[in-house]
């Protein structure tokens, strides 16, 4: 049975501000069916894949990866806004398109030398996944691929984010 996720995505013209045309992966959290689609697409793709752990960035990635890491039986690593996280971490700064933001991870919580799948809930731009993966990469990690539900092309991501393999859900290519 086919399941159309873009059924589940409401689409907000004018939001956070007049011209953008946001997508909102809300509406899948409120459906369990639409919410259980995705985590079992999730593990439909990587299932047989060699994936060691998965990081997710704050904050809806994290309800994307959470069941799915539960599902896979692998480690859920956080990658947070900086401040969040107590212990010993590796940051990176990174532009975004009228300023500059810091993501975190706990040093310890990188598996050297494993793969770690790389997950946000929509891709946009890159820029946030770009430093996400350089995280990894520092902490000796290796990062096979990049995961969104939803995926934005449009606004050039691949670009960003190359030579990382990009999987998402649904793809939009602008409005």
């Amino acid at each position: 049975m086919a399941f159309n996720l873009d059924d589940y995505i409401r689409k907000v013209p004018d939001f956070p501000k007049k011209g953008v045309f946001f997508y909102d992966i809300t509406s899948i959290l409120v459906s369990p069916a639409a919410f259980s689609y995705c985590v079992e697409a999730m593990v439909d793709i990587y299932g047989k894949k060699d994936i060691n752990a998965v990081a997710a960035i704050e904050a809806r990635g994290f309800l994307f990866a959470a069941p799915f890491a539960v599902r896979m039986g692998i480690p859920l690593i956080l990658i947070r806004k900086k401040g969040k996280l107590p212990g010993v971490t590796l940051s990176k700064k990174y532009d975004l398109e009228y300023a500059q933001a810091e993501i975190e991870i706990h040093k310890e919580d990188v598996p050297s030398g494993r793969r770690v799948l790389l997950l946000d809930d929509l891709i946009a731009t890159g820029g946030t996944l770009n430093a996400a993966r350089s995280l990894l990469l520092a902490g000796g990690a290796h990062v096979p691929e990049i995961f969104g539900v939803v995926g934005l092309p449009f606004l050039n991501y691949e670009k960003i984010l190359s030579p990382t393999p990009i999987t998402t859900l649904v793809q939009y290519h602008g409005e």
